[in-house]
């Protein structure tokens, strides 16, 4: 059954001298609106115990503007700087639902550089985009077609860091559901081998960071030597930026590759729960597993799954994948980082990496099946019963953000 979804299209694009110059007082005056109604709201609360939400702060915005001093907002257009009114309305329902932290204010230098515009505010006609406020349509790069007789709901225009314009045009897009096959696979992710999965195959890490790590290391020594505030140091900081993008987009691609691969092949997906945020506290390995982006890789997964009509099954980060043994059960009371590979009490010769895949693939299919537990009883150390089986979690399966 084909799936009606919402979803992103990002293109670069590379604009005249005067929509530069238009764009970024935009994004100058949406990070001022979004820092001007984000203290108006933390003083209206923390002085007078008043919620203030979207429709008082889209009137304040409308007195800002007759003022003298911020009368320069009445320059560029309207809706980015209501949207970004939106998005800080949303940031505030995040918070107050648990879910985000308190809204922080945006910062000229580390702040993303960006500005949404709903469809009141461009234009699109035959593959030509003009924004509001602009005479002349973006010189977009169109890497690849939008869906047919797709029209966009919101376009995002956005700078990153090293200096390139990017578009992103959110659309109605129609999805088919893959071919449907009996194959199923485990994954072990890891740091030499980026995953390993059940049927012994080794996806080797790109280890795309370790190999730009001597050029990034240049460009921050040229850097730290630049005068503060100086014309050189902005140069040298786009250099910086330049490698982090090359490494970023490297490793995004490859993981795009990668899951794709795996979606296509595979009916169900079965994936540890890990979490990243505790193993990067482990100091050794921090560099390694930030750059095998682990959490990048399940993500993908989650929605890709959704889209194509495939099942992701996620076990519980307690399961122990690895010191288990496939052949008779038996469970191995230590199991150290450095021994890849072990002998079972029953004779059997384990790799480690190949023997947690095939673990997780055959608890991964004990809960598509029946929804047994993953989890292995144990005594617990606060109560010293028997802990119960834990269910595990099933991925949520959602499209990506822009």
């Amino acid at each position: 059954m084909a799936m009606h979804v919402k979803r992103a299209f990002k293109y670069r694009f590379y604009p005249t001298d005067a929509q530069a110059a238009e764009l970024s007082r935009t994004f100058g005056c949406v990070r001022k609106v979004y820092n001007l109604a984000l203290e108006a709201r933390t003083v209206a609360w923390y002085q007078r115990r008043e919620r203030v939400n979207y429709n008082t702060t889209s009137a304040m915005l409308t007195a800002w503007k007759k003022t003298e001093e911020l009368a320069y907002l009445s320059e560029v257009s309207s809706v980015p700087l209501q949207q970004c009114l939106r998005h800080l309305q949303g940031a505030f329902t995040s918070f107050f639902e648990g879910r985000a932290k308190y809204p922080r204010f945006k910062s000229r230098k580390k702040s993303r550089r960006s500005a949404e515009y709903t469809s009141s505010a461009f234009r699109y006609r035959d593959g030509r985009l003009t924004l509001a406020r602009m005479c002349e349509p973006l010189d977009i790069v169109w890497s690849r077609p939008l869906p047919e007789g797709a029209q966009p709901s919101t376009v995002t225009v956005s700078q990153d860091a090293a200096g390139r314009w990017f578009v992103s045009l959110l659309c109605d897009d129609t999805l088919s559901p893959a071919p449907a096959t009996t194959h199923a696979v485990g994954l072990d992710a890891g740091i030499t081998s980026l995953v390993t999965l059940s049927t012994g195959e080794k996806i080797t890490n790109p280890r795309h960071e370790r190999r730009d790590r001597t050029r990034l290391a240049k460009a921050q020594r040229e850097l730290s030597r630049k005068e503060k505030g100086s014309a050189n140091r902005a140069k040298a900081r786009r250099k910086v930026a330049k490698v982090h993008a090359r490494i970023a987009d490297r490793r995004r691609d490859f993981l795009h590759k990668l899951t794709t691969r795996l979606v296509r092949e595979n009916q169900t997906v079965v994936i540890e729960d890990l979490s990243v945020r505790n193993l990067v506290k482990n100091h050794t390995l921090a560099r390694a597993i930030s750059d095998a982006a682990w959490r990048d890789l399940r993500m993908m997964l989650e929605y890709k799954c959704a889209w194509y009509g495939r099942e992701l099954v996620v076990i519980d980060r307690w399961f122990p994948s690895g010191k288990l043994c496939g052949n008779c059960g038996t469970i191995r009371a230590k199991l150290p980082l450095n021994v890849r590979q072990w002998t079972c009490e029953c004779g059997t010769v384990h790799d480690r990496d190949a023997n947690a895949a095939k673990n997780v693939l055959a608890a991964g299919l004990a809960v598509s099946a029946c929804g047994d537990g993953v989890r292995p009883q144990r005594e617990s150390s606060r109560t010293g019963h028997l802990s119960t089986k834990q269910e595990p979690r099933r991925a949520t399966a959602g499209t990506p953000r822009l």
